[in-house]
């Protein structure tokens, strides 16, 4: 399945404890249609001291959320949104939101 959300998109969360906050992706994980979010959906790894650089420790890191609990930010609208594509005159593919018709790529 192709992934419809992509790097730096402002994307909110509408399941989970993380539930009605925004946040820009980081990274996604297409083979597992995963995503994540940036300093959202924290989790703890301990970590093993590995010499004077890098000291052992409790780190929080960021966990990845599935794609279907996020949906995107339109930024005229400032709301979580559907959004459909667009082939322009130029033959370039984009993405435009459903509710106020702005293009979003």
């Amino acid at each position: 399945m192709a992934l419809k959300l992509r790097k730096n998109d402002n994307v909110m969360i509408i399941a989970g404890k993380e539930r009605g906050t925004t946040g820009k992706i980081l990274k996604v994980l297409s083979e597992k249609d995963r995503a994540i979010i940036e300093r959202l959906n924290l989790v703890k790894r301990h970590t093993k001291p590995r010499g004077p650089q890098q000291p052992g420790g409790i780190l929080e890191k960021e966990a990845s959320i599935h794609v279907s609990n996020l949906m995107l930010m339109c930024d005229r609208c400032n709301a979580p949104i559907r959004f459909g594509h667009k082939v322009l005159g130029d033959g370039k593919k984009v993405r435009i939101c459903r509710r106020c018709g702005e293009t979003i790529d």
